[in-house]
Formats: C-alpha cells, structure tokens, sequence
C-alpha cells in the first residue's frame, strides 16, 4: 500500500490552484443516460481540469460504465451538455477519440502480439508516423527496462508489467485525457505503488487522469473523488474534504456511509 507520506504533492493540491478554471477539459452539464425506462446516468455535473488526476467511484451497477463509455465518445448521452478535449460529445465523437487514451483491467494489449509489436501497433492507430513510432518504441522500452522481454508475446510477461505497458501505449501519443478503467486490479503492491508513480508523471505533464477504482485507498491518491450511487453523483470534492464531510477515518468510510445511505 502507498503511505500518505509518499503521496506526491500533485495529489494533494488543488487543480484549480494548478492550472487555473481555463484549464478545463471535461464539461458535463446534467447529463442523463436512458436506456427505454431505465435511467443510468441521472443529471450528472462536474468539470475535470487539465493534469488532474479525477477518481470516478461506484458500485458495480451504479452507472460508471456508461458515463465512461459516453465519455470517450463511444455513446451519446440522451440529454444534457458535453464538452471534451474542447470537442462537442454529441457531433465530435470521432475528434474525442483521437485526444484520448484508454486502458482497462481486462483489454488493452494484444497477447498474441510481442511488446514491440503492440507499441507500433497502437502507434500506427493514433497517427504517429513510422519514424516517430521507433524512437518512442525505443524509449519506451528503454524506460520501462522491457529490453529482454521486447520481441516475447504479451501473454508470456507478468500482470504488472502487462500493465504498465499498457498504460505507456495509452498515452503514447500524448493525448490530453487517459481513461483508466480498474487498471491496478489483481497486481501485486509493489506494481501498484510503480503504476501509480507513472500516473503522477503523466499529470505533471498535464495530462488528465480519469481513473477508476475498486481499492479505496487509491482514491486517496486523487485530487478530487466522485463517488455515484444509483446513477447520480452522490458526493464530490477531494479526499481529505470527502473524509471531513462524512466523518471517516479513510476512503472506504466515506464509500460505505454512502451506500448505506448514512
């Protein structure tokens, strides 16, 4: 587990302070998600800036997936405003796709392919030219130590540095916004602690981190939390303002009053 003391000043500040409210690359203005009767986004609201690192807490079954999904411009939403990466949600869903990255837990790279393949691959999928692709390919190994493991399957390595391989290829092309749905799931501390010092230095580049979690000290690693509850947004506001508001000692306090709906 990362100790508080470990965690970075960038988490602990405010975006605001950071980068100023003309930073913002997330726009959602009551939002909903029908699905026939059934809503499953319910009026959401929030803007996320420019290298911040957002959580985006729930249940299984309280809308995280579908907000993602319309998010990353692969659904529209029924009603309400979008803006992201300055592209209209409705109408710039193709432009949406090109300034983001994403990774999830269970699909991101191509086990039949080797880490060398699998970086060209994702490169050739976001525009990188050909000369531009070996050099990052190159750095990218160099960096990740990968040298030995470089023309070995991706089903052949280990989870965590599946992982963070995975997240590498995700922000590549250096895109404004990485969604990164559950990715430290089912890896071993040490990895955890590794994964998420690269998530720091991808936001002090100023790219924006929207993470989700099921490990509830990681949402103390966030500049600020949103935690959903049966479609809505039932609290948001950062870790240590979450903890104050609810009277809990950690994250999981503050996850548990609210779905017991204390």
């Amino acid at each position: 587990m990362i100790q508080k003391k470990d965690i970075p000043v960038i988490a602990k500040a405010s975006p605001m302070e950071r980068f100023g409210e003309a930073n913002v690359v997330i726009t959602v203005k009551n939002l909903v998600k029908k699905f026939g009767d059934f809503v499953a986004n319910d009026d959401l609201s929030f803007e996320v800036y420019k290298g911040e690192i957002f959580g985006f807490l729930g249940a299984n079954g309280a809308g995280k997936t579908t907000a993602i999904r319309i998010l990353c411009g692969l659904s529209k939403p029924t009603s309400g405003e979008l803006t992201i990466a300055g592209f209209d949600g409705y109408i710039d869903t193709e432009k949406i796709k090109k300034s983001i990255g994403y990774m999830s837990q269970k699909f991101s790279l191509y086990e039949d392919l080797t880490v060398v393949e699998n970086i060209r691959f994702y490169g050739g999928i976001y525009g990188i030219s050909g000369k531009e692709i070996r050099i990052r390919t190159e750095k990218l190994i160099e960096k990740l130590n990968l040298e030995s493991v470089k023309d070995k399957l991706i089903k052949g390595l280990p989870l965590g540095w599946r992982q963070k391989l995975a997240f590498s290829v995700a922000i590549l092309h250096e895109p404004k916004i990485v969604f990164l749905d559950e990715p430290t799931g089912g890896v071993d501390p040490i990895t955890r602690r590794q994964f998420w010092d690269m998530i720091y230095e991808a936001a002090n580049r100023g790219i924006t981190v929207f993470v989700t979690t099921h490990y509830m000290d990681e949402a103390e690693y966030c500049n600020r939390v949103s935690i959903m509850v049966d479609g809505k947004i039932a609290a948001l506001d950062t870790p240590d303002g979450l903890m104050k508001t609810f009277g809990a000692n950690n994250m999981e306090g503050v996850f548990l009053k609210l779905a017991r709906g204390k």
